[in-house]
């Protein structure tokens, strides 16, 4: 009988990269010049693993590659070796290549077979006792960097033709293309031309989708290195096409074989560019990494097994029940009892559901630490990175969205929070600084706090770039936390000195909108020469919540309980600009703006005038607003369904619910209502009145 391995490769794929985190986190903790051969044993039958399930399955290449990491880590084992600093990180840099070799035959995409080369040299040089030495491909490409015909290299007194054409998501990730070419206007001297053929009818633009691409000249003597640099924040998000006027056909060649280190081409092995002619370069979209599978412990499938055999002895007592000729005032009393037994079991049935789809938040922890290895030692900064909380559980899908949110502001920490060993020890401070990620539970969310010991958040510096950028006026009287929120404004960056780590005011205000789509907030605090926290709060599932139905005419609401501080019967005498659509309502000496659902939504309503209905304070991001409602139903957990995915985005709105007559109820966007509430938008009165912070209420 002839077995398809094919059916078993997933699980292979699964288990190879549960092995490269293993690997890599080993490696992290493993001190040159220490041989833990505990440490080193792990890292090895890791990588045993992965040789032994890739020659199974006929993935000989990487079977090949492992077996040369897993030959320079058996000499270390037996002493033959030492374990030094350059040696690990042609570890970590060969794990990076497993992983990509892994997840190109998995996407059944082409390995890039350049890296795997260059990878395959450095360990090949490293066992030689050439340790140190360039390969053969490397040194040629600097020869070919050396030459001032590389396209690669310099372009000194010539001329850059630039091919860019974003994908309609570009906007969505915060980056802006006018920015980008400012940046390339400070390199040399540029000519923009603009293509508009994609833009469709006005009724039929969306906002936040890009329709323009876009072709450059630029002149001057500018490095191609300084160009890429320009683009870094948009690869994954473009077709881009870089050329140097003038070059030939091999050394275009380069140029494309330059570019493929970095990202996956589209184009296929034999398909070389013709001569003469730009060699594209396409930034494919990244394929979602979020998994189709998850790993379940034992403990949860036996307590919804259990649970399964309560609801069949539920059901076979209610069938009982309906089978009855009469009933009769003993009858009833039973299918009561049933009934509230049921409603019990599938209370507990759902709990044990959304309880396999909770996974401990170390899986999105587990990437930070190579990230701080790396980027302390690229910026010459020492960085102690402690992590605690890693078991606290989180829903699957909420945590692959946080990822690149956390990855954000730990970067930030690191570039602009701590200060280098020199600045650190004139402060008095010791010389490695510390980046401390923390996550626990607080009531039915998750909070996780980023708390760095650096020099924290300069006042001064962020308000004086604010007044420079027209986000706030000038004179204008903000509180700390005020200032300190201004970090999250589009665009905004106090950075004198544009990297590749940060710099370009692309980040911060996707941070916070990437977390407020996940039903979250983020908040920040700072203390100057002492360091600062930034705190998330997430909601633990994304599937079902806890909410509070309200009436507004003959429409149902659902506000997030999470959000609501309370309700109250409307007093004449508290409210203040009853004139005006913004009114006030006095709430123990805080003046809480009034958000008219009925206005909002253009509900028709009998219940008009305040003190006919209630108000409900709800809370998000230290904001508060009042919502005016007719009454106030009753609380539930609703099943939350995504209103954007089957219709589309609405102002205000988060989702939309089936109530139990099946009724649709949207449910409210506490934070969105907040922004509506400040611009005015969907209000037939004023704004409302500005306070003296000189921002716009």
């Amino acid at each position: 009988m002839t077995i398809d391995m094919s059916q078993f490769l997933d699980t292979f794929y699964e288990e190879s990269f549960e092995g490269l985190e293993v690997m890599e986190s080993e490696l992290l903790d493993l001190d040159p010049g220490t041989a833990d051969s505990e440490i080193i044993n792990t890292i090895f039958r890791a990588a045993h693993s992965i040789k032994g399930g890739s020659g199974t399955f006929g993935l000989n290449g990487v079977a090949d590659f492992t077996h040369v990491m897993e030959t320079l880590l058996d000499e270390m084992r037996d002493g033959r070796r030492a374990v030094t600093a350059e040696a690990v990180d042609i570890l970590l840099r060969s794990v990076d290549v497993l992983r990509e070799m892994l997840s190109s035959l998995r996407a059944e995409e082409d390995v890039d077979e350049t890296r795997v080369a260059e990878a395959r040299a450095e360990l090949d040089a490293l066992l030689s006792g050439s340790a140190g030495a360039r390969s053969e491909a490397e040194t040629e490409g600097s020869s070919a960097a050396d030459s001032p015909n590389s396209a690669a290299g310099s372009n000194c007194g010539g001329e850059w033709h630039i091919a860019f054409r974003p994908y309609p998501e570009l906007l969505k990730t915060g980056n802006d293309p006018l920015r980008m070419f400012r940046e390339l206007e400070e390199l040399g001297e540029l000519q923009v031309i603009c293509n508009s053929d994609a833009l469709p009818p006005f009724g039929e633009m969306a906002p936040d989708e890009c329709y323009l691409s876009w072709d450059l000249v630029l002149k001057g003597e500018v490095e191609r290195e300084a160009i890429d640099e320009v683009f870094a924040w948009v690869e994954g998000d473009c077709e881009l096409v870089i050329e140097s006027v003038g070059t030939s056909a091999d050394e275009v060649a380069t140029n494309e074989n330059e570019d493929q280190r970095r990202t996956v081409s589209d184009a296929k092995p034999d398909s070389a560019p013709a001569a003469g002619k730009p060699a594209l370069v396409r930034n494919k979209k990244h394929k979602s990494s979020e998994s189709g599978s998850i790993r379940v412990s034992i403990n949860k499938i036996d307590d919804l097994i259990n649970m399964m055999g309560e609801l069949v002895i539920t059901q076979s007592m209610l069938s009982q029940l309906g089978n009855a000729e009469e009933f009769n005032t003993v009858e009833i009393e039973r299918l009561r009892d049933g009934l509230a037994q049921l409603e019990r079991n599938t209370r507990e049935m759902q709990e044990n559901i959304m309880r396999i789809r909770m996974l401990p938040i170390s899986f999105a922890f587990q990437r930070f630490p190579r990230l701080v290895h790396d980027l302390s030692a690229k910026l010459g900064k020492q960085i102690e990175l402690e992590m605690s909380g890693e078991n606290t559980e989180l829903d699957k899908t909420v945590m692959e969205k946080i990822g690149d949110p956390l990855v954000h502001l730990i970067r930030n920490s690191i570039d602009h929070g701590i200060e280098s060993p020199e600045e650190r020890k004139a402060a008095g401070k010791p010389e490695t600084g510390t980046i401390r990620l923390n996550a626990c539970h607080e009531g039915g969310n998750i909070v996780i706090e980023i708390i760095d010991d650096g020099a924290g958040l300069n006042r001064e510096r962020i308000l004086g770039k604010a007044m420079e950028k027209g986000i706030v006026s000038e004179g204008a009287n903000l509180s700390d936390e005020q200032v300190y929120e201004l970090i999250f404004s589009p665009g905004f960056s106090t950075a004198d000195v544009v990297s590749d780590i940060s710099g370009r005011g692309v980040g911060m205000d996707v941070v916070r909108r990437n977390i407020r789509d996940l039903g979250g907030s983020v908040e920040v605090a700072s203390e100057p020469g002492k360091g600062s926290v930034f705190t998330i709060r997430l909601p633990l599932t994304l599937a079902i919540m806890d909410g509070q139905s309200v009436s507004v005419g003959d429409e149902i609401y659902i506000v997030p309980l999470v959000s609501i501080v309370e309700s109250v019967q409307v007093r004449a005498e508290e409210v203040k600009g009853m004139t005006g659509k913004a009114s006030l309502y006095r709430l123990r000496d805080e003046y809480i703006p009034i958000v008219r659902l009925h206005e909002i939504f253009s509900i028709d309503t009998e219940c008009m005038q305040l003190e006919d209905g209630l108000l409900v304070v709800v809370e998000s991001e230290g904001a508060k607003i009042a919502l005016f409602v007719d009454d106030l139903l009753g609380q539930q957990q609703v099943v939350i369904k995504s209103l954007e995915t089957n219709y589309k985005k609405v102002d205000g709105i988060s989702g939309a619910t089936i109530l139990g007559d099946g009724t649709v109820a949207l449910i409210v966007d506490v934070t969105g209502l907040i922004h509506l509430s400040k611009t005015g938008q969907n209000m037939t009165g004023p704004a409302g009145p500005a306070d003296d912070s000189g921002i716009a209420a």
